[in-house]
């Protein structure tokens, strides 16, 4: 029997920080106000919001959505912008949103202290988006689920579809997760699109829920609602760091991965403020509040320390990401009809 479960609440889950708050006196008032978007963990959103407020006595109010929503809440607000700065999240919808004309150009003076992928993200999209962090894309699984049912751990992506792991599959739904569109553009570039296809389609038998937030998956894998996931291997250290019984592997076979990305919404109504956040998230500092908030991707910043326990890039087999066709809007596009069309609508 199919289980369906409610996504876990994060970027993903639709709610409303209003103006963060922060006790400590501050020049709050005059500093003025910012609109965040955000689609990494809540903790490391609102772990943000409050420690820029203080730095800076600007007010953060703090929208939680996962990135294809994001991106559509952006796209349906063009004529009237309601957000200032869209913060994390993969790379892909930034691009898009970048090459739609849905962001604004700026180019903070800490871009010379970056990691070269993050200034390549910059220079890709004319400066409307810059790199935050990096993540790999991979499996989460259940040692305890595992061991209950005497199987091995799944180590390849071909293992997801074996008979053993029929209906013991997450997988968030591409068209509104990052993470899971960076899995289909993933599965293409290892395999061929029509070899992708058709594993996206023997995966699909084995999935008992597609849920809108890309860190969903791997918090039903933690807490044994389902077996394994798709899932940013990041996102399955913070599970196990927090005492599920979760582990994570790099597949086989070669795996992508996302560029997390930083933007300003084109028409913000508080610009300069924006400015001040893009400059404030890209320092060490902002960015060591990760690991705070028990993420652990790898910081874009070159003087930011690297977490033990962040993914080892070296263990890894990563493919050669093309962020270049793969973070158009076209191509997205046309990868979701197809997936929609090809594997969404097949009965379960």
């Amino acid at each position: 029997m199919k289980r369906f479960h409610r996504p876990a609440l994060r970027a993903g889950a639709v709610i409303v920080l209003a103006a963060v708050g922060v006790a400590a006196a501050s020049p709050a008032a005059a500093q003025g106000q910012l609109n965040v978007i955000c689609p990494v963990q809540a903790e490391w959103c609102n772990l943000a919001a409050v420690e820029f407020e203080k730095e800076t006595g600007i007010k953060v109010a703090m929208t939680l959505k996962g990135s294809g929503e994001s991106f559509a809440q952006i796209s349906a607000e063009k004529a009237n912008p309601k957000l200032d700065v869209w913060f994390g999240g993969t790379g892909d919808p930034h691009l898009q949103a970048a090459e739609l004309g849905l962001l604004e150009e700026y180019r903070s003076p800490l871009l010379a202290q970056l990691h070269p992928w993050a200034q390549r993200q910059a220079e890709q999209s004319k400066y409307r988006t810059v790199g935050i962090y990096l993540g790999v894309l991979g499996i989460g699984y259940n040692t305890e689920l595992l061991a209950k049912k005497k199987l091995g751990a799944p180590a390849c992506w071909r293992d997801l579809t074996k008979p053993e792991f029929r209906n013991e599959v997450q997988m968030a739904n591409p068209n509104a997760s990052g993470t899971a569109y960076t899995a289909i553009a993933t599965l293409v570039q290892v395999f061929g699109e029509e070899e992708a296809f058709k594993y996206l389609k023997a995966l699909h038998a084995n999935i008992n829920n597609y849920p809108r937030s890309g860190v969903a998956p791997i918090k039903a894998v933690a807490r044994g609602e389902t077996l394994a996931s798709v899932s940013f291997i990041h996102d399955v250290v913070t599970e196990a760091q927090a005492g599920f019984p979760a582990r994570g592997a790099a597949p086989c076979e070669g795996t992508g991965y996302e560029i997390g990305s930083l933007s300003i919404i084109k028409g913000a109504r508080n610009l300069d403020q924006a400015k001040k956040f893009v400059d404030w998230a890209l320092s060490p500092k902002a960015q060591a509040l990760g690991t705070q908030a028990k993420q652990y991707q790898l910081p874009s910043n070159t003087a930011t320390p690297v977490s033990p326990l962040s993914p080892k890039m070296a263990d890894i087999k990563l493919i050669a990401y093309d962020a270049a066709k793969y973070g158009t809007s076209a191509e997205r596009k046309r990868l979701l009809e197809r997936w929609d069309r090809e594997v969404g609508s097949i009965a379960k």
